[in-house]
């Protein structure tokens, strides 16, 4: 079967280290806005400036990142961005312990959280490719989509339970400490990496014009393009309403923290059956095909929260909404990563990588900022909406063409 296939034990290792710290992660489902909803009482507005800041700061602070990561081994980067994140993260249940915890420590941590997830997912991504096979690409990512989706199912109820009984910051000492643990085990994958080549002079140009070169790269390639300019933009609208919704469900609607995770946890489980899906789809449809289709389904659901009401109909409505939506995603997520990773050349996946996730932070962030503000004019059930609407027209910037050789269209058909 092709979602069995074995990949090795440095992949065992990589996955366990990715199923450690997701799981961690996603128990922290939100734990900075319910901090700054439940602890410092922020409305809508703060909300969103602690989003997009962080998100914003934390992209332009990695900007260098991307070419310094091309040109070094990338699992001492993994270990030292997941020791940075744990430092980061322990900071904030010591200033809570202490009676010194405010929004600005919040958006600091955010910022330094967010440099170091672009470096690390850099690394993690030419680390895979480096590790795994091309055909196998679809499987790996399929394992780590499965891996990301089940965490979710479990990780957002079990937090905000968590938060309800022990106060709002335990689920943040359980991220740091995830990161901790993710970091031994990439450390346990063991082995020689080697050093990748570079020339003096070409380092230095790597420092200042590298800086661009994942994005010319990207802009350059017919089929990457369409596939950037879709997911950033989808991500930015997805996440700057997530926000809004929180202080919708939580202030104005009166849900319980626990009902607000079960309404995000609980539909997640479709992104476990779209996972596991994917490889067999791929394998009878093709990749393109595949792709184009969830991608197409998964901008159809997000205006379903504009109409979420108080009561059970209301957490329904929304857990039907998101269980359609992560489905889609759930699809296309690893179809995408997998497609992502075979188009980029091996000596630019690291700066391809950091300029797509530096340019999705960084529309996540002006784009949560910009509804942050249309929320507190309109109101956060207006602002959803017109996110919703605007969702809709995503399709149109898939690939509408298939630029995979034929050799290799029937390699990713193998079932074996």
């Amino acid at each position: 079967m092709v979602a069995r296939r074995r990949l090795g034990r440095r992949f065992g290792w990589l996955w366990a280290a990715y199923a450690v710290s997701t799981f961690g992660t996603r128990l922290a489902f939100d734990a900075f806005a319910l901090i700054a909803i439940l602890v410092l009482h922020a409305g809508p507005a703060e909300v969103s400036v602690l989003a997009a800041a962080g998100l914003a700061v934390g992209a332009v602070v990695a900007v260098p990142l991307g070419p310094w990561v091309e040109f070094r081994r990338k699992r001492p980067v993994m270990v030292a961005m997941d020791l940075t994140r744990f430092v980061a993260l322990m900071s904030v249940p010591a200033a809570y312990a202490l009676g010194l915890l405010g929004f600005v420590q919040l958006l600091v941590v955010s910022i330094v959280v967010g440099a170091a997830d672009i470096a690390f997912n850099a690394a993690g991504g030419a680390y895979l490719k480096a590790i795994v096979r091309p055909e196998d690409l679809v499987v790996a990512s399929g394992r780590f989509e499965s891996t990301n989706w089940t965490a979710t199912v479990l990780g957002p109820p079990l937090g905000t339970a968590a938060i309800g009984f022990f106060g709002p910051v335990l689920t943040v000492v359980t991220d740091a400490v995830s990161h901790l643990l993710s970091a031994a085990g990439i450390r346990a994958i063991g082995g020689h990496e080697p050093q990748p080549v570079r020339a003096g002079t070409k380092e230095v140009r790597l420092r200042f014009g590298g800086l661009f070169e994942g994005w010319r790269y990207i802009l350059a390639h017919p089929a990457l393009r369409p596939l950037f300019l879709n997911t950033v933009l989808v991500s930015g609208l997805i996440m700057a309403t997530s926000p809004l919704l929180a202080v919708l469900m939580l202030g104005d609607l009166g849900f319980a923290p626990w009902q607000y995770g079960l309404a995000f946890g609980l539909p997640c489980v479709g992104g476990i059956i779209g996972s596991r899906l994917a490889p067999r789809l791929v394998a009878r449809f093709g990749r393109h095909r595949v792709m184009l289709t969830a991608g197409t389904l998964r901008a159809c659901w997000s205006l379903g929260p504009a109409f979420v009401r108080p009561g059970v109909a209301g957490l329904v409505l929304v857990i039907v909404v998101e269980f359609g939506l992560i489905t889609c995603m759930g699809v296309f997520n690893p179809v995408f990563a997998a497609y992502r990773l075979d188009r980029t050349a091996t000596d630019r996946v690291a700066r391809t990588l950091s300029a797509w996730s530096l340019t999705s932070k960084a529309t996540v962030a002006v784009m949560t900022g910009l509804w942050g503000l249309l929320a507190g004019i309109t109101g956060p059930r207006v602002a959803i909406a017109v996110a919703g609407l605007l969702m809709l027209l995503t399709p149109f910037l898939l690939p509408r063409h298939d630029h995979t050789p034929h050799h290799e269209r029937d390699l990713a058909r193998s079932p074996t």
